[in-house]
């Protein structure tokens, strides 16, 4: 009677795994089966670790990539400058590209569904259409001017990606053999906006100046005083000029290192680590299931001289592009913004949609009264220090950042903001590697690339 008893626990407990495994089983089909699909080893989809279906096209309808089934390859644009922008979009044939949509959208284009898998009811390949235009891509590929960067411009309303470039780049017709220590090609396989992070300069003041209205009583009516440089703690805060006295929205505009160091200093390392938290610095965007970089920082090192170098933008401070782009985006939006998306929506290749993807928004990354007022400062540094006439016909809020790094010989550029357009809701960000001057650089593409965005609708 033992026997049985023990064996029938035994089988009860058998019995428990097997629904227990079938259920984990069932629930990683419905969520990961599509990934499962498009592994490179189904020979359904793929000639010679190839994806040999579907096509990728951009926002108008623009053909960025499809498969040859004649020549048994995929073709790209006939347009090259516009192959080598949208590369790290679209990806290359070898997978070599990480963010592209031939290895993360495989199942897309294939029209993988969950009740007939990798042959779906209706066969053949499915188009894949991106939210980017091309030709803003190819817009800003020409004006990064061969510099290493990238440039990214959203919708924050609807969280469009139009524009998404990262360089180096190579064309994806006709890849080059690149040999470890070729400097040409150094960080080519990275995609810039989603993958990277780099030194945010001056551009970080915006989360000091976020920090600073809603932590320090009555920061608005003070007058600061930058004689052009300030010992705070061990460290030597230095300004390239002596602003004389300030408020903190002119201390905003010109930039100015030692007023920012003192605010950062006087907000405390606590206080200054939640805001990059509520600004989302800190955590990944998922972008149709890419992850974007985290932000880091560490406000810690180096005292209250450390603590002032981070305020600025120096330090310790390692800050992702796409991250500081939608942040832009909810200054603009009033505390939050879309949550940024590169994939349109799926079709036959008769036009007939095949799905729909829906808008998503962040949570709260800024109260909306702060969000007015650093809107207001923003567009005071256009006006009254970059010069409105640089970007003729828009009315753009920005701020610019000069990042110096122990990488690169000369100073990255940066420029980040909005327009304060309802027919053309756009955030963007603009860095340009060794670039030097944020404002006369980096706001030179920004101007560029913002201009043909608002002209391609």
């Amino acid at each position: 009677m033992k026997k049985i008893t023990s064996r029938t626990i035994v089988c009860f407990f058998l019995a428990l795994a097997l629904v227990a495994g079938t259920g984990i089983f069932t629930v990683k089909f419905f969520m990961e089966g599509s990934t499962w699909s498009a592994f490179s080893a189904n020979r359904h989809l793929y000639t010679n670790k190839v994806l040999n279906t579907g096509r990728i096209l951009d926002e108008t309808g623009q053909v960025l990539a499809e498969y040859d089934r004649t020549d048994n390859k995929w073709k790209y644009s006939n347009n090259s400058y516009i192959r080598k922008a949208t590369l790290h979009t679209v990806g290359d044939s070898t997978g070599m590209i990480g963010t592209g949509a031939l290895t993360r959208f495989a199942d897309k284009l294939t029209g993988y569904n969950v009740i007939t898998g990798a042959k779906p009811i209706f066969p053949g390949g499915r188009d894949l259409y991106l939210t980017l235009n091309a030709d803003v891509c190819q817009t800003a590929y020409k004006a990064l001017n061969g510099h290493r960067g990238t440039v990214g411009v959203y919708n924050y309303k609807t969280g469009e990606i139009i524009c998404m470039v990262s360089t180096p780049t190579y064309d994806p017709a006709s890849p080059p053999t690149i040999h470890d220590g070729d400097k040409t090609y150094d960080g080519v396989y990275m995609n810039r906006l989603l993958s990277a992070t780099f030194i945010p300069g001056s551009t970080f003041k915006l989360i000091t100046a976020t920090a600073a209205l809603e932590k320090i009583d009555g920061v608005e009516n003070r007058t600061f005083h930058c004689s052009g440089k300030v010992m705070i703690g061990d460290q030597l805060i230095t300004c390239p000029d002596a602003h004389g006295d300030l408020t903190l929205d002119q201390a905003l505009a010109v930039s100015c290192n030692c007023v920012f160091g003192q605010l950062a200093a006087e907000i405390g390392s606590d206080q200054l680590a939640e805001y990059v938290k509520k600004a989302g610095l800190t955590g990944s965007l998922s972008i149709n299931g890419i992850h974007t970089a985290k932000s880091t920082f560490d406000f810690t090192y180096g005292g209250k001289g450390g603590l002032a170098w981070s305020g600025i933008g120096q330090g310790k401070d390692l800050v992702n592009p796409c991250a500081l782009m939608v942040y832009s985006g909810a200054i603009a939006n009033g505390g939050s913004a879309a949550k940024p998306q590169i994939i349109s929506h799926t079709a036959f290749e008769k036009g007939v949609r095949t799905s729909l993807y829906l808008k998503h928004s962040t949570k709260k990354l800024i109260e909306e009264d702060t969000a007015s007022k650093l809107a207001d400062m923003m567009r005071n540094n256009v006006i009254n220090q970059y010069g409105q006439g640089n970007f003729p016909g828009l009315t753009i809020c920005a701020k610019s950042g000069t990042a110096q790094s122990d990488h690169t010989d000369e100073d990255n550029a940066w420029f980040t903001g909005f327009l304060q357009d309802p027919d053309h809701p756009y955030a963007f960000i603009v860095l340009v590697e060794e670039g030097g001057s944020g404002s006369k650089v980096a706001g030179k593409v920004a101007n560029t690339v913002l201009q043909a965005a608002v002209k391609s609708e």
